[in-house]
């Protein structure tokens, strides 16, 4: 059953502001990501052991990187266990022994406070998240799943956050942050989803072929996630390369991994482009569809356009957060037109 009208509005305002607030979230992100400042914070929730960091070296011990390497190493012993539990056990001992958590950076006030602000922005949607799982409560009598899943994404912004301070404490383990970039994907779809089905039902159109759209769409979803994994796979080789080579040697170094990503790009934009003639030849230019439509294409082509960027001019900085976000855009888009074609599908039934 849909919530009405006037009990929808003002929640579907509050979860659309806290979507975008979340691609924010993985904007700054990439930032963080990009500057190399991942590990300005070597502790987590804390900051260097304070809920405000400090700004100079001199506010530190002088064993202060001793201390949160060990702090690192304790921790990363109890998630061993726990994925040796699981039965992980070979990536439990890659936790244990990886050389690299053993490395602390020396004390960057600029990195310290890129990270920290980005802390503090996620502090904030969370706020948000609990705020959007409040206000469905009002939903609990005509539509439970609403509640449920608003509250099932403020859990897993709990989840989230303790999957962060694993990154930290792994010191950035390529996988792990692949996991953190998955996770916050899942939290999106879940808020587009309770504000896609708060919305009243409104009938404007009628076919035959929906279900073969929706598969359509589905496919494009189901591709683009493993392109963003593969993303998040060229995005650790880069992290491996600039550590020993000049950035302008990174694209010739980078192997099989990224001319994968970089071709897969063509059959994900001749797939969109056959999804838009699919949909514009179903005749949607005056229906609800025609917007997350045109939405959708000009993201996969601006997206292309950024990676042709990156790998043609030496991944440019300011270039790797846009590819990022536009990328987790494109999922949360089609997903969106996903949800809206298997509406208008059952609707017809």
């Amino acid at each position: 059953m849909k919530p009405s009208t006037n009990k929808g509005r003002s929640f579907r305002r509050f979860s659309a502001v806290t979507i975008i607030a979340v691609y924010l979230l993985i904007a700054v992100g990439g930032i963080v990501r990009t500057t190399g400042s991942g590990m300005g914070c070597p502790d987590w929730p804390k900051c260097f052991g304070s809920w405000v960091p400090p700004t100079d070296e001199s506010q530190l011990p002088a064993n202060y990187k001793e201390v949160y390497v060990q702090q690192r190493v304790d921790k990363n012993v109890k998630f061993a266990r726990y994925l040796s539990a699981l039965g992980f056990g070979e990536l439990a001992n890659q936790v244990e022994n990886d050389p690299s958590i053993l490395e602390e950076e020396d004390f960057n006030p600029v990195k310290t406070w890129t990270e920290y602000v980005n802390r503090l922005i996620g502090a904030i949607i969370g706020l948000l998240i609990f705020g959007t799982a409040v206000l469905s409560v009002r939903f609990w009598k005509e539509d439970k799943l609403i509640t449920v899943l608003s509250f099932l994404a403020f859990v897993l912004v709990g989840f989230q956050g303790w999957i962060g301070s694993i990154v930290v404490s792994t010191n950035l383990l390529h996988w792990m942050i692949t996991i953190h970039m998955l996770i916050a994907l899942v939290i999106v779809c879940l808020l587009i989803y309770v504000y896609h089905r708060s919305k009243p039902v409104q009938s404007d159109y009628s076919s035959s072929r929906l279900g073969t759209l929706k598969r359509l769409t589905l496919l494009c979803l189901s591709l683009s996630l493993i392109q963003v994994v593969l993303g998040t796979q060229v995005r650790e080789s880069i992290d491996m390369l600039a550590k020993s080579l000049e950035r302008s040697e990174w694209v010739a170094n980078l192997g099989l991994t990224f001319y994968i990503h970089r071709s897969y790009s063509l059959l994900l934009l001749g797939l969109h482009a056959f999804l838009l003639w699919k949909l514009w030849k179903e005749d949607i230019r005056h229906t609800q569809l025609v917007k997350p439509t045109r939405w959708l294409m000009a993201i996969v082509v601006i997206e292309i356009v950024s990676g042709v960027i990156m790998a043609y001019f030496a991944v440019p900085a300011a270039i790797q957060p846009v590819h990022l976000l536009l990328g987790s855009v494109m999922i949360g888009v089609q997903y969106y037109l996903w949800l809206m074609l298997r509406e208008k599908e059952l609707e017809l039934a």
